[in-house]
């Protein structure tokens, strides 16, 4: 049996034939020789006794790169040859082996056998050379955070918010006995004084949200309706459209009537106020436009639409009026002109749904009726239809929040549902359920962060679905008020 040699202490098997003067420092003549020659002379494991040249005693210490193992990634230094390189003349696979066990240890040997793919026959060029870990981009120290040329990075990817969370329950129930089915109708809106205006029947309700106190305001008799309520933006006159086409102002904090216009010829189902003018919509498709300051029952008359017109809304500078009717047409008209400055004939259904942006002027959105389902955005400036959702619903109510640059859409056939978009991106923030009838009203708080909805289920709920303007925050599901089910009247 063949002798074999003496084992080392470094632990290292050397091949037959080589004795232990052949493993010298100064006979390798790699390039990276000269800078692992102060880094093996001030090793804490010091192997100066495998070489016999005293030149090896002699190596002075400089700055160097030390890895720690037990946090770095060694494995993006670039240590290990590609394969197929060649073995440079000269070379010594037992130096390199024992080399490589000195600075990163015997597992790093091991694990970097050729038998696992690598060739150590020669060390590499590219040693200690730091290269890109695309497995951990988050690194604060990673080149995509951090760049040597520019400092910060200017693209850095900020991680994505959490969708906010909206309540998916309505925190606050009202019932409303004859609250009227009829999409074509306006029953429900809510003052900048914290009153809510509701029309069942013959009559008119007001329900004070900060102590829930019911106020009946008006009565009109077995021979007329209630189908539209108004209220001014001060918050303390309501206007109401009544079936037989007249126009009623009141005072809400004295019950009292303070005008009656006619004009009409049949049902007034939509109104809105500007600054200074209300605007009346009604079956017999006119708009008329109202100032209280004169004595004539109106100052002039809109004719555009070929069918009962049921939705109605002043631009928030006062300029622009967009009317929506069951002939499938959006109008716009402006201030001075007796006729549309834009007719948007896109929609194949009733337009009851318009609201206006509060971010953005000239900003436009409109919804379709069932057989559109669509909300669509529109530039008035240029006429432009600059995007478009099929919602799968038949749109009842639009409103824009003036908290954040969101918008609430309220549906009927076949879903009922009660959905939040945000713009201009279109996606949704919240689905809510709970009418079992179409969500034909809508009205929001002054804060901004509730919406009233209404259905031909009579019931009136309550939800908490937009942040506040100061602190941008979740909403919680608590409000104004207490849990429960009571009545309007």
């Amino acid at each position: 049996m063949e002798s074999t040699p003496p084992r080392r202490k470094s632990g290292i098997n050397l091949p037959t034939g080589m004795n232990q003067t052949s493993l010298r420092l100064e006979t390798f003549q790699s390039p990276s020789s000269n800078l692992f020659k102060s880094t093996i002379a001030s090793s804490p494991r010091d192997i100066s006794n495998l070489s016999s040249s005293p030149q090896s005693k002699s190596s002075t210490c400089s700055d160097r790169f030390i890895p720690c193992r037990s946090s770095s990634r060694l494995h993006t230094f670039g240590l290990l040859e590609k394969k197929g390189s060649p073995v440079k003349e000269g070379g010594n696979e037992a130096y390199c082996r024992l080399l490589k066990s000195e600075l990163f240890g015997s597992d790093f040997v091991c694990s970097s056998s050729p038998a696992g793919g690598g060739d150590l026959s020669s060390p590499s060029k590219n040693m200690l050379r730091f290269k890109t870990d695309n497995s951990a981009p988050n690194s604060p120290y990673s080149p995509s955070i951090l760049r040597q040329d520019s400092g910060v990075s200017s693209d850095v990817s900020t991680p994505p918010k959490p969708p906010r969370k909206v309540p998916k329950t309505p925190h606050k129930v009202l019932d409303a006995p004859s609250l009227q089915d009829d999409f074509y109708l306006n029953l429900v809106d809510w003052s900048s004084q914290n009153v809510l205006a509701v029309g069942l029947g013959t009559c008119v309700y007001l329900w004070t949200a900060s102590n829930s106190k019911v106020t009946k305001l008006c009565d009109l008799g077995p021979n007329d309706s209630v189908c539209s309520v108004q209220w001014t933006k001060e918050g303390s006159y309501i206007s109401i459209g009544t079936g037989l086409g007249q126009v009623q102002v009141w005072d809400g904090t004295q019950c009292k009537r303070v005008r009656t216009m006619g004009g009409h010829q049949t049902r007034t189902g939509v109104l809105a106020w500007n600054s200074r003018i209300l605007s009346s919509g009604s079956r017999d498709r006119n708009i008329l436009q109202h100032d209280l300051r004169v004595s004539s029952d109106f100052i002039s008359k809109l004719v555009g639409h070929k069918s009962e017109v049921c939705g109605l809304k002043w631009s928030h500078d006062d300029r622009e009026l967009a009317s929506g009717g069951n002939d499938n047409q959006l109008l716009v008209w402006n201030q001075h002109s007796q006729q549309p400055v834009l007719k948007l004939t896109e929609h194949t259904a009733a337009v009851k749904a318009i609201a206006w942006s509060p971010h953005q002027s000239g900003l436009l959105a409109s919804g379709g009726g069932t057989a559109d389902r669509c909300i669509r955005f529109w530039n008035t400036t240029n006429g432009h239809q600059l995007n478009h959702v099929d919602t799968g619903s038949q749109v009842c109510n639009l409103t824009w929040s003036k908290n954040v640059n969101e918008l609430v859409s309220t549906h009927g056939y076949s879903q009922n549902q009660i959905m939040v978009w945000k713009y201009p991106s279109l996606s949704k923030v919240a689905t809510l359920t709970g009418h079992s009838y179409r969500v034909l009203y809508l009205a929001m708080s002054p804060d901004g962060q509730t919406i009233v909805t209404g259905a031909g289920d009579e019931t009136l709920r309550f939800w908490n679905i937009f942040p506040s303007m100061k602190a941008p925050v979740p909403v919680k599901d608590t409000g104004l008020w207490s849990l429960g089910r009571t009545h309007i009247r």
